[in-house]
């Protein structure tokens, strides 16, 4: 290679200078690099950012920024087909070589494979590095050589595999391209809300960046693993490591969760059980990619065949209450309203209000998969999608359909003395007891004294729970006589 001639270093979610192996490639090279990110908002498709998304790229892409200016460098910005657009750039600076982090959406695959058919027709080194998962999608095989269907054999081959690695650490030195070179400026993607500005409450509860992001880290093994198996939960409690916007953006890799976490037990030889079970979340996080590598098709179409003729029902008023918080069952409507105040959802009401629409209201899983990806700060293709198929029964390791979460059971186990409610339902304030988790059963005198009027100060409950709890069993009940008779 010619070290003369720069190295086009690729971002994308892969946001931060430290453990970024396709950045230390390129140091290691010796060519000038000059740092890059395009903005294609017209590849992905039906899947292109929500605007929760688009709020924190913009706010990562001004850390990377800075953090880039701090070693001597600049982040070049370009928007537009992201093929055509490098392949300007290629040309303009004459670069031996593009480097970048691989993923695993299939729109991203496919452009990846353009990508190196392209660069390598006109001469240039396209360089794939990996950097996003733990393992390697097609590196977990099964005995017969095939595609994982279940977690838990899933997990128990991944950790089979070589010890991951210890993360790299930010290059000393970087050797910038020093010539000029087009750029656009951020503020004029309109990443971020104007009128009416939503994103207030995002702004309040998250900061994205890298360095942010290992401070989360730290916080979460002093205050959040302690206890985490059994605390993970319950939404009111700070047990839950909230890395996932971090990670789904690349502003810290699994490998550096992994490696400092496993460190620290290694360090203290406490919350042994703790650390397992953290770990294996972040193993959900790569079997969602392992199927989504395997089964492109995930985010659209029913992972188990058979859910392609359920009877779904289209209503767009109780899909409304849903989105708004005004369902009447306290838990699913406090976890509608912190996702669209903070771009995020604790793991346990994702699962609760999940059930609720695709079981209790009969609403298709992908409206609420649509809903997600636009409102989640850590929207996230494989997982958004690999995890309401799983709630909604047709996924691959899916719950028996028959489990379906009661909001009531719920919010009154993990939620019992009503904070998480509270908090996001202060209409309920005033309640207590049983009474919060269920007040369509409240007296009218009970309900006075608190303030409340049904229908005008929270709304009544949208459905029977135990009606339409029956009446999904029924639903799969004929998806499953037509299967088993076909």
């Amino acid at each position: 290679m010619n070290t003369t001639q720069p190295i086009i270093l690729l971002f994308r979610y892969d946001l931060r200078l430290s453990d970024h192996i396709a950045l230390s490639a390129a140091v290691k090279s010796g060519n000038p690099i000059i740092p890059c990110y395009i903005l294609d908002e017209h590849s992905p498709g039906e899947w292109t950012m929500g605007g929760a998304s688009r709020w924190w790229l913009h706010h990562s892409l001004s850390s990377l920024q800075a953090s880039l200016t701090a070693k001597g460098g600049d982040l070049i910005l370009r928007r537009g087909q992201l093929q055509e657009q490098l392949l300007k750039l290629v040309n303009q600076v004459n670069a031996s070589a593009v480097y970048w982090t691989r993923m695993y959406e299939p729109h991203f695959a496919d452009i990846e494979q353009q990508l190196n058919q392209l660069l390598t027709a006109q001469g240039v080194t396209a360089k794939r590095f990996p950097g996003y998962l733990l393992f390697e999608p097609e590196d977990i095989r099964t005995n017969s050589d095939g595609p994982f269907k279940v977690f838990t054999p899933f997990w128990r081959a991944c950790l089979k595999q070589s010890p991951v690695k210890k993360p790299l650490t930010v290059p000393r030195q970087i050797n910038f391209y020093k010539n000029p070179v087009t750029t656009e400026a951020l503020t004029d993607w309109h990443l971020l809300p104007t009128k009416p500005d939503w994103a207030h409450g995002i702004r309040d509860s998250w900061q994205p960046g890298e360095k942010n992001a290992k401070k989360l880290l730290k916080t979460f093994l002093q205050q959040g693993l302690p206890g985490y198996q059994k605390k993970r939960d319950q939404p009111a409690l700070p047990n839950t490591s909230r890395l996932s916007p971090h990670l789904h953006f690349g502003e810290i890799s699994p490998r550096q969760v992994w490696y400092t976490i496993q460190i620290e037990l290694a360090l203290t030889g406490e919350h042994q059980q703790d650390t397992e079970c953290f770990l294996r979340e972040i193993g959900w996080r790569e079997f969602s990619y392992h199927l989504l590598q395997h089964w492109p098709t995930l985010p659209s179409i029913p992972f188990r065949p058979q859910f392609a003729h359920f009877p779904w029902r289209k209503d767009q008023r109780a899909l409304r209450a849903w989105q708004q918080g005004q369902t009447g069952f306290p838990l699913v409507d406090a976890g509608m309203r912190e996702l669209w105040h903070t771009g995020w959802m604790h793991n346990r009401v994702r699962m609760v209000v999940a059930s609720f629409l695709v079981k209790n209201l009969l609403i298709h899983w992908h409206d609420g998969e649509t809903w997600f990806w636009d409102t989640l700060v850590d929207a996230d293709l494989a997982n958004n999608a690999a995890s309401w198929q799983w709630v909604a029964g047709s996924g691959a390791d899916a719950a028996p359909y028959f489990r379906i979460f009661n909001p009531v059971t719920q919010s009154e186990k993990f939620d019992p003395d009503g904070t998480y409610i509270k908090k996001w339902v202060p209409e309920l304030k005033n309640l207590s007891g049983k009474y919060l988790h269920r007040p369509w059963e409240a007296s009218d005198s009970l309900l006075q004294g608190a303030g409340i009027t049904l229908g005008r100060d929270y709304p009544k409950p949208i459905a029977d729970l135990k009606v339409t709890r029956q009446r999904a069993l029924d639903a799969y009940s004929s998806i499953s006589t037509k299967t088993n008779g076909a």
